[in-house]
């Protein structure tokens, strides 16, 4: 039962889907939960990639098969996305931008990263990052339906499994006192990392089954090569990680993943 209460747990840390009365009650909270939670990451990727792929396919199936449709689907996927998650990753990736764009010393990065205004860098970034989401998915839905359903599927859980690797590699350097990933900040274990990687590997079979013509070891890595850049970011401007700095992961290996998967094409 504890996978159950730890998964539940990871949706309500990492979505804005409603655990609430009895079965919040039922969850329960502490720390150690929460970092265990982690385990569910690119669980939580099955999630919200099934949503964006179901409704990526419905508008394709009930709109009028036009030019502009595909366009449609690929912002409507990544609305929903951003509504489930509460913009959490993105908000990330905008504090990265800010404080590593906006400042040369670390320690000023930090503090940047930490001010939730949001400044040039991260609006640029934030928008640089929806534009080439929704071209990218565009791209690939006008190719094809199915496939493009599929590739959002599992760029939400390749996505959300990278991240965990900076947390067993890199040091924890934000404001761990009042930072909401403090319980996140310690070493990931290596019995959380086995079950991230079933999740991955499930989410990969699920794709390689149905799309064996597809080489899906291209996006993936592609997605491995935009993780590595990231980890050499934060290792050499920050001497580790912060939770904005998962985030910002997260968000620019989808990206690669989807870029990956229009190279086959």
């Amino acid at each position: 039962m504890s996978f159950i209460r730890h998964y539940l747990l990871a949706i309500q840390f990492f979505t804005r889907i409603p655990v609430t009365g009895r079965l919040a009650a039922w969850v329960g909270y502490s720390p150690a939960m929460l970092r265990e939670s982690a385990a569910h990451f690119p669980g939580i990727g099955w999630l919200v990639g099934a949503v964006a792929a179901l409704g990526y396919a419905a508008v394709l199936l009930l709109l009028p098969d036009v030019a502009a449709t595909p366009l449609v689907a690929a912002a409507l996927s990544t609305v929903l996305t951003v509504l489930l998650t509460g913009a959490f990753h993105e908000d990330g990736l905008s504090d990265v931008a800010d404080g590593l764009g906006g400042a040369y010393e670390r320690e000023r990065a930090l503090d940047i990263m930490k001010d939730s205004r949001v400044g040039a860098f991260g609006v640029l970034a934030l928008v640089l990052a929806l534009l080439s989401k929704v071209s990218l998915l565009t791209l690939l839905g006008e190719v094809d339906l199915e496939l493009a359903c599929a590739g959002l599927f599992v760029a939400h859980v390749v996505s959300r499994f990278l991240p965990l690797l900076l947390i067993r590699l890199l040091p924890h350097v934000g404001d761990t006192a009042r930072s909401k990933s403090k319980p996140l900040a310690e070493q990931i274990s290596g019995a959380s990392l086995l079950v991230a990687s079933v999740w991955l590997l499930a989410a990969l079979a699920l794709v390689f089954w149905f799309y064996p013509d597809v080489n899906w070891l291209v996006p993936v890595l592609t997605a491995v090569l935009a993780w590595l850049w990231m980890w050499r970011l934060f290792s050499r401007r920050l001497q580790g990680f912060t939770g904005d700095c998962l985030g910002a992961t997260q968000q620019v290996c989808e990206l690669a993943f989807y870029f990956g998967l229009a190279l086959t094409l």
